[in-house]
C-alpha cells in the first residue's frame, strides 16, 4: 500500500479537476478532437478522472488498469473499423494512458503511444494542462491519420466532448 498515493487520491477532489480542466479547456479539447477527426477515420475519446475511490487506490489499481475499464465503459472499442483510441488522464497520479483498439495493433508501435503519454505528463507536471491535452490530441490524431486517413465519409461514432469521471 502506497500511503502517499492514497493521500493524493483523497485530496484530489472534483473541484481540483475542474480547476485544472475548466470549461474553456474542455471546449478546446473538444474542438481539437473534432478537427483531428476530420483528417482520419478513427475516433478519439478523452477521459479525465480526478482520483480513484478509496478501495481501488488502497488496492494499488494502476492507471493502466483503470484505463482498460474506462475504455470498455465508454464504448471506445465499439467503432465500425475498430479504430477507437482512448486518452485517459488520472489527475491524482499525473498519469496519462493511451489505449488503442485492435485496428491499430499492426499500424502504430506501442512506443509511439508511450511517447505521447510522456509528453502530456511533462506538460501536466509543469501545470500546462490545456497545452498538454491539446498536444496529445493532435499527436494521436497525426498517428491516426497515418493509419486511417479520411475518405470523405467519416461518421462521428463517439462523443468529442471529454468525459469527466
Amino acid at each position: 500500500m502506497d500511503v502517499a498515493r492514497c493521500f493524493r487520491h483523497m485530496n484530489t477532489t472534483r473541484w481540483t479537476l475542474l480547476r485544472r480542466f475548466p470549461p474553456s479547456t474542455l471546449e478546446a479539447i473538444e474542438t481539437a478532437i473534432r478537427e483531428s477527426e476530420a483528417t482520419h477515420r478513427g475516433e478519439i475519446r478523452f477521459a479525465i478522472e480526478g482520483s480513484l475511490d478509496a478501495w481501488p487506490a488502497l488496492r494499488g489499481v494502476s492507471s493502466r488498469e483503470r484505463a482498460v475499464r474506462v475504455f470498455g465503459d465508454l464504448g471506445v472499442w465499439d467503432t465500425e473499423e475498430n479504430s477507437g483510441v482512448l486518452i485517459y488522464v488520472l489527475l491524482a497520479d499525473r498519469k496519462v494512458e493511451i489505449l488503442a483498439d485492435r485496428g491499430f495493433r499492426s499500424c502504430v508501435a506501442a512506443d509511439e503511444w508511450t511517447q505521447i503519454c510522456h509528453g502530456m505528463e511533462l506538460e501536466f507536471s509543469e501545470t500546462h494542462f490545456e497545452a498538454g491535452a491539446l498536444d496529445g490530441v493532435r499527436a494521436v490524431g497525426d498517428l491516426m491519420a497515418r493509419s486511417f486517413p479520411a475518405d470523405g465519409g467519416n461518421s462521428n461514432e463517439l462523443p468529442d466532448r471529454p468525459a469527466i469521471l
